[in-house]
């Protein structure tokens, strides 16, 4: 299954919709220098905020919903987001 990515310009955390990226600043000082946060993403399935990483934005690894309710697992390709199929 794929969903659409989208990106905001400026921080409004009540327009973050599932699937949305804010890009942040100063990227280089936050988590580890091989792998900093560059963006938050809201879960495509229940819109939870979220801070996601250089790798993760890229695609090369696959993230997982932090909200109560929801185990969403899924990865970016390109602009489109894949979610993990059920096995």
């Amino acid at each position: 299954m794929l969903a659409d990515l989208q990106f905001l310009e400026e921080w409004i955390p009540e327009r973050m919709d599932p699937g949305t990226v804010f890009m942040l600043e100063n990227q280089a000082k936050l988590g580890s220098a091989q792998n900093p946060y560059v963006a938050v993403m809201s879960c495509p399935r229940c819109g939870t905020m979220g801070l996601i990483t250089r790798r993760q934005l890229c695609g090369s690894e696959t993230m997982i919903c932090g909200g109560e309710l929801c185990s969403a697992e899924y990865r970016i390709d390109g602009e489109n987001i894949c979610y993990r199929s059920p096995q």
